[in-house]
């Protein structure tokens, strides 16, 4: 007798979701102790030292897009679908959406930083770096927020995000993977608290959201890449307490924290939160058909 409809479809949502654990387990806990040892020989032989700059995000960053795509790859070639069938489609690499994404980026921590200053919880003296320093940093943190927007989306919201989503449903996925984003810097990151993480969680629903409707992750890239390098490098924003070495900006933050967010900089303010509601309507009207996610 064959098994009816309904069975086979559970037994389908089922496997998703064993998949989806499982690749979480290798990559959340039987790949990271391995990985560690190696990293901290090489930031050590490197010198890369113990502060934020941004050849300690790049070595950081470089394991997670390797572990990602390595991932995706394996896993991929058991279900007979290319590694970049899950979001990130090399044909689309860097086109249009990747640079409409970060143009987002840029207006949206422009606009905050522009409000900071105006209710005075920063203040600006001019640039912190100049000539070829300026240059040299510049390109860094660019690399370091390459691997950055690539590596993280490629590991929290591209496999994942598909293979969880048929086991549980889209929503329900979206709301999974962007608590463990959340969960993720609050046990890890300095000083984390409430508001940085509603700022968390948003973000990993926009990104889910813009998944949903543009088919692709190149959007979420672009502008996670423009998010993170405009508080890091251009601004200078403080993270989980720690100052970015080699920033633009020689600015100052003294006013209250529910302006700058204090020790976690930009992402805890409150002036976030609007933002976050602009940014998602802007992903609803701009790209109003409903597509699932590439595959």
């Amino acid at each position: 007798m064959r098994p009816s409809p309904s069975i086979v479809a559970l037994d389908s949502r089922l496997r998703a979701v064993w998949n989806a654990v499982l690749f979480w387990v290798v990559g959340e806990w039987a790949l990271p102790p391995l990985a560690g040892n190696v990293l901290e020989a090489l930031g050590n032989a490197w010198h890369l030292g113990a502060g934020l700059t941004a050849a300690a995000v790049a070595l950081s960053e470089a394991w997670t897009l390797i572990m990602a795509l390595g991932l995706t790859a394996l896993f991929g070639f058991f279900e007979g679908r290319r590694f970049d069938d899950y979001g990130l489609p090399l044909a689309q690499a860097f086109g249009a959406r990747f640079w409409e994404g970060a143009l987002v980026g840029v207006v949206w921590v422009t606009i905050v930083a522009l409000l900071m200053i105006a209710l005075g919880g920063m203040r600006v003296a001019g640039f912190a770096l100049h000539g070829p320093s300026l240059v040299w940093a510049a390109l860094a943190w660019l690399g370091a927020n390459l691997l950055v927007g690539i590596g993280e989306e490629a590991w929290f919201r591209g496999y994942l995000l598909q293979t969880l989503g048929k086991g549980l449903g889209f929503w329900a996925a979206a709301i999974v993977l962007s608590l463990w984003f959340v969960a993720e810097h609050y046990f890890f990151k300095t000083g984390e608290n409430l508001w940085d993480c509603i700022s968390l969680f948003a973000f990993g629903m926009l990104i889910c959201f813009s998944v949903l409707r543009t088919g692709s992750l190149w959007f979420a890239v672009g502008l996670h890449v423009a998010f993170d390098y405009m508080q890091l490098f251009v601004v200078g924003t403080r993270n989980g307490a720690q100052v970015p070495v080699g920033h633009l900006l020689d600015a100052t933050f003294p006013g209250p924290a529910w302006v700058n967010g204090g020790q976690l900089g930009t992402e805890a303010s409150l002036l976030m939160y609007p933002l976050f509601v602009a940014a998602f309507v802007y992903v609803a009207v701009r790209f109003p058909a409903h597509r699932a996610p590439a595959r």
